[in-house]
């Protein structure tokens, strides 16, 4: 193989694999999260990236007319005691870790308990994996958010 023939190859190679890198399925943006029982939308979660990590906030509850609009966290602990869920970051602390974000943690409002995370795009980034889980990753609940449009 001739030196120019190698070069154009090298360079080529290195286009496409630059191309996938710029392509690949960000965590970032707005998520829908499923109601584990009812299988109805149950919140819209915002996705976004501060000092390097990523954190969620919930920006959008979807309740039942009969249901209080804007109910608080009565169950969280410490500050986050009977304050709003609309608008409170239930996601925080998470650092990229190859195909998938992890060492953070995840709220459930409707427990008041804080789990350690991990997220995975899967689907070409249209779901969301999320792991929530107590101590090693094999002991918790896993749930698939959808892309938000």
């Amino acid at each position: 193989m001739t030196a120019t023939r190698w070069l154009g190859l090298a360079t080529l190679t290195l286009l496409f694999a630059t191309n996938a890198l710029a392509q690949a399925p960000s965590a970032l943006g707005r998520w829908t999260t499923i109601d584990d029982e009812t299988k109805k939308p149950k919140s819209i979660v915002t996705i976004y990236e501060e000092g390097g990590k990523l954190y969620g906030k919930i920006e959008k509850l979807f309740r039942e007319p009969t249901e209080e609009q804007n109910p608080l966290c009565d169950k969280c602990e410490g500050t986050l005691k009977n304050q709003p869920i609309l608008g409170m970051v239930i996601l925080r602390d998470l650092k990229k870790d190859g195909n998938e974000w992890s060492g953070g943690t995840i709220l459930d409002p409707a427990n008041g308990k804080t789990y350690k995370v991990k997220l995975a795009i899967e689907d070409g980034g249209k779901k969301l994996k999320v792991r929530g889980f107590i101590g090693i990753a094999l002991i918790g609940r896993t749930q698939y958010w959808m892309r938000a449009e």
